[in-house]
């Protein structure tokens, strides 16, 4: 675009806002009306709405130059973001009247807007997590937001090209290329190139999948931007909003390049714990543990796209010196978590052991946090292979049907199959499930043994008393994947087998009664428990 045309524009469009600063403007009472401005567009709060204008600007990377395509990317903002924040974003309206006498929602249009209901920027998670206020609830809300948005979007095809290697590459790497000219002596020469080399080791190692995933239909319309920044906390559930609108390639991507993005800013705040919940209740809920390989790649790519933002900003003329050193304060943190995410550690197997009642499932999600580890649940995986969501009920009675002998053996073939290939792709393993048979641990130490990995089992005690009265409260408040009853815990009580000794020696017993925390940090088996 001509750069004299595009300074005009935007002139033209400076004099409109100025005009909107006034409260007449709108078809709605606003008494006052606070304007914030960004380096692609001007915010306008008026009332109990907001209005967002789209600055006559071709940066490259996006073309709003022209009315008609600042319409379209209006309009396309609202499409994309009323999938997961309909209560936020309503429309795109027209702004008639003159640039010096405005009118909201009049015609002829001389300039678009995005019509939003007003939030409070405190509720959004990066603010939320630096005053303490994020609760697990929370992340388990954003994981079951994001796997029920992520099932539900349409693959692309692959003849789109979108999710290329290729591209996905080239993105990576415009992590590197973009950076301003001082970034060297900003970040240290040697640790970009060498963050650069393992990203590229990283990638070739990852591309054949990359491919695969999107020959298969991993390659969907996601948000595209899922740092916590873009996140808000609203009556106690996760809002995503603020997704890319302008760059259909940088939305059209794997799932799993989607969820990384808040996996790795969860780490950047401090909160791993967070971040395997996150991944976990993900998981859980749509069964995609193949895309696992690609996470460390696009975690360290998330990572370094903030970094390369943190660096553009710092290289601003406008930008305060102040300014300028915390924005290379965040910019370095992120370079350097990016770096961190692409070491592969050694992993450890975890298996739990114990009756129905007993809490392996809450033990389970203590470890998984503590440990930054992957779980892999039997009673959720058993319904998987049979059709059924976690929490649906199957109606099986024990010893027939998705309970029958032949159904367990198929169930624990998948939880050993699941085991191999995370622990291949450097994920330390907990397993979820009862082991109250020999074969079934032997199976496992066997894997961990030919992978050459700890290999520990989390053997988990209560009385009776209390596992009937925790089976009892599951069953009433029906928010478990378990099905078992106190007529199971009596058959699998009868049939059990107990550890051996040499099993003995591989475990950590916790006792579960209650009335204190058994798997509080100062039990010292945690200590056995780290790889």
């Amino acid at each position: 675009m001509n750069v004299n045309v595009e300074k005009n524009d935007l002139a033209r469009q400076a004099r409109l806002v100025n005009a909107l600063c006034a409260g007449g403007c709108y078809p709605h009472p606003a008494a006052t009306v606070r304007l914030f401005e960004t380096h692609i567009s001007w915010v306008l709060l008026a009332g109990r709405f907001a209005y967002k204008i789209k600055k006559a600007l071709d940066l490259g990377f996006l073309d709003f130059s022209t009315l008609a395509r600042r319409k379209f990317f209006c309009e396309e903002e609202i499409r994309l973001n009323s999938r997961l924040a309909p209560q936020i974003y309503l429309d795109a309206v027209p702004i008639g009247g003159s640039i010096d006498a405005p009118v909201i929602g009049a015609e002829p249009a001389i300039e678009y807007a995005v019509r939003m209901r007003r939030f409070s920027v405190e509720a959004e998670m990066d603010r939320l997590l630096r005053r303490g206020r994020v609760q697990p609830g929370h992340i388990d809300s954003l994981a079951q937001v994001l796997a029920q948005f992520h099932g539900g979007l349409p693959s692309a095809s692959p003849a789109s090209g979108y999710g290329l290697p290729a591209i996905v590459r080239e993105l990576a790497w415009q992590n590197f290329t973009q950076l301003p000219g001082e970034a060297d002596e900003w970040f240290g020469r040697e640790a970009l190139q060498a963050l650069r080399a393992a990203t590229e080791a990283e990638f070739a190692g990852c591309e054949s999948l990359i491919e695969a995933r999107r020959q298969h239909g991993f390659v969907r319309e996601c948000h595209g931007d899922l740092h916590l920044g873009n996140i808000l906390i609203r009556g106690g559930k996760a809002v995503p909003f603020d997704g890319i609108e302008f760059e259909p390639t940088l939305r059209w991507c794997d799932i799993v390049s989607d969820l990384a993005f808040p996996f790795m800013d969860l780490q950047h705040f401090g909160q791993p714990d967070f971040a395997w919940r996150l991944i976990n209740g993900w998981l859980e809920a749509t069964g995609d543990f193949d895309g696992l390989a690609l996470l460390r790649f696009y975690a360290s790519y998330r990572a370094a796209v903030r970094g390369k933002v943190g660096a553009i900003r710092a290289s601003q003329p406008s930008m305060g010196a102040s300014q300028r050193e915390a924005a290379l304060a965040v910019a370095r943190r992120y370079f350097r978590l990016a770096a961190r995410l692409l070491e592969k550690p050694k992993p450890a197997l975890i298996i739990t052991h114990g009756l129905p009642g007993c809490g392996k499932t809450t033990f389970a999600q203590a470890a998984l946090e503590k440990l930054g580890a992957i779980r892999i649940r039997s009673d959720v995986e058993r319904k998987r292979l049979f059709g059924l969501s976690p929490l649906a009920r199957s109606e099986s009675a024990i010893g027939s049907d998705m309970y029958s002998q032949e159904a367990t053996r198929r169930t624990y073939g998948r939880l050993l199959e699941l085991a191999r290939g995370l622990m291949a792709n450097g994920f330390s393993v907990i397993v979820d499930a009862a082991f109250l048979r020999h074969d079934e641990r032997a199976q496992f130490r066997q894997l961990a043994d030919e992978l050459r990995v700890p290999f520990v089992i989390a053997s988990i005690e209560a009385s009776d008393r209390v596992l009937r009265a925790r089976i009892k409260q599951r069953q009433r408040e029906g928010r478990d994947a378990s099905e078992a009853d106190v007529t199971v815990l009596d058959a699998l009580r009868a049939s059990q087998q107990p550890l051996r000794e040499d099993e003995r020696d591989a475990a950590v017993v916790f006792a579960n009664d209650g009335g204190t925390d058994a798997f509080g940090p100062a039990h010292p088996g945690w200590q056995r428990l780290r790889p």
